[in-house]
């Protein structure tokens, strides 16, 4: 289906719903944003206001990366916080379900893999800075009845989530994989007090306007569950070695032990952060290999997937590494 039949479906919905926010005020048309991985994004302006809407795509159920009510109620819970988020301006919950949240500015850029590149000393304050914006995500009180939060994961969870994701590559994408599963299975850690986690917390979620953060962005697959899931998942970016031919070194950025200092703020050591480290590079080879599955079957043409064999089999080595 072209982009053009669920736009001009689309269009009236939006533009009356934002009208009656800027009565008097000129609409533009929606324009598709690149780089979304979730259902249909586009941008609109309501004469000096911008948004960005965010969209169930016709014919699809709105479950998992589709579901965008679920995004909206977890910005809205958010709204006000310590954790920057864009604010909700809008949400219809008629199918093709939608919702309009203000456009924030800034770039969301990962120092060790995105063009182009900032600052270093950018870089390393943005990072130690998002470090303390995810502590205050993992502060947030997810009992609110207007979160509507799912059960949470434990880390026995966690692992059997992405093992399905990891089983679903080829074998011959991700060699060692079964040996890896096997020894993250064979000494799971007992669960933290479940948080609010956001799934895929790293710099290139986060908008930041020179220092500061304006925006965290790209809530497809927020959760519940042990803190340590998202923070061995950030610590992964902080590190090109972790990413061979795709990463480039960034001299001074924090060292994932300035990362966790900044994240503890002079609380307690976190356990097990080992096998958390694991977990996140077993994650980050199983969804590559998934990606470059898709790629070589046609369904999401991408050649920079070809070059991504090396790297899901260091990840897993890695990984391995880490588990002694």
């Amino acid at each position: 289906m072209s982009t053009a039949t669920p736009v001009a479906a689309l269009t009236p919905r939006v533009r009356g719903r934002l009208a009656a926010l800027h009565p008097g005020v000129s609409m533009e048309e929606l324009e598709t944003l690149p780089g979304g991985h979730s259902g249909l994004t586009y941008s609109v302006a309501a004469g000096e206001a911008k948004y960005v809407v965010k969209a169930v795509p016709p014919g699809q159920r709105p479950v998992g990366r589709n579901d965008v009510l679920r995004q909206a109620r977890v910005l809205r819970a958010l709204s006000g916080s310590a954790v920057p988020v864009p604010g909700v301006a809008a949400v219809d919950e008629n199918q093709p379900a939608w919702f309009a949240m203000e456009f924030a500015p800034g770039e969301a850029v990962e120092p060790v893999l995105d063009e182009p590149a900032v600052p270093a000393a950018t870089a390393r304050a943005r990072m130690l800075d998002s470090a303390r914006v995810l502590r205050s995500l993992h502060a947030t009180d997810v009992r609110g009845a207007a979160l509507k939060a799912p059960e949470p994961l434990d880390p026995a969870g966690e692992l059997e989530r992405w093992s399905r994701t990891m089983h679903a590559v080829p074998v011959e994408l991700r060699p060692g994989g079964e040996e890896l599963l096997a020894r993250l299975a064979e000494d799971v850690p007992d669960g933290l007090p479940p948080v609010l986690l956001h799934g895929d917390f790293r710099l290139g979620n986060v908008l930041y306007v020179g220092e500061r953060a304006t925006a965290v962005v790209d809530w497809e697959i927020w959760s519940v569950g042990d803190p340590r899931i998202d923070l061995g998942w950030f610590l992964l970016f902080a590190d090109h070695h972790n990413f061979p031919q795709l990463g480039r070194a960034v001299p001074g950025l924090p060292t994932e032990a300035e990362l966790l200092d900044a994240y503890r703020d002079g609380g307690p050591e976190l356990p097990a952060m080992d096998w958390f480290r694991a977990l996140g590079r077993m994650k980050m080879a199983a969804i590559m290999g998934h990606n470059l599955r898709r790629h070589r079957e046609g369904k999401h043409h991408d050649p920079d997937q070809e070059r991504l064999p090396p790297t899901i089999a260091a990840m897993i080595r890695t990984a391995r590494d880490i588990l002694g």
